[in-house]
């Protein structure tokens, strides 16, 4: 049925590969059937938003998981390149992290993350906060980000 539900794609930005297991498998067990991408750092994450050539998603239909501590690019830095340039600064950024410092939390609002999510430390509780972020990601109705929609 068109128009009855969008296919967001979900682009998990994680360095560590435990997390980015548990992050996709439970999304899936919420219920997500979306396309799923798992980028492995930051610097990767700019070459995918910015390198020339590749599939890339329909930029209106993707949504951004960040990790905020990785090598090479930190996650602050790509939410700063996504949301300065024209073709990806609409894209929702969820900061998903295991850093809970208020200075952290506030510099990501400021370079306009959409939400910051702190993932606990106990398995259990990582594996309801994603599930929650699943169900959410489920309901999230995603802005267009095409400066020529016709709706």
């Amino acid at each position: 049925m068109p128009g009855t539900q969008q296919d967001v794609s979900i682009i998990l930005v994680e360095d560590d590969d435990g997390h980015a297991v548990l992050v996709e498998k439970n999304l899936r067990r919420a219920g997500l059937t979306n396309g799923f991408l798992r980028l492995k750092d930051g610097q990767e994450a700019i070459d995918y938003f910015f390198g020339e050539g590749g599939d890339k998603p329909d930029m209106q239909n993707v949504v951004v998981l960040l990790d905020v501590n990785m090598p090479r690019i930190g996650g602050v830095e790509v939410l700063q390149q996504l949301k300065k340039e024209d073709k990806t600064a609409a894209i929702p950024v969820i900061m998903l992290t295991t850093t809970d410092d208020p200075r952290e939390i506030e510099r990501c609002y400021e370079f306009g993350c959409n939400v910051y999510i702190t993932k606990p430390v106990e398995y259990d509780d990582f594996i309801e906060a994603v599930r929650r972020l699943g169900f959410f990601l489920q309901v999230v109705k995603l802005p267009a980000t095409s400066p020529r929609s016709s709706n």
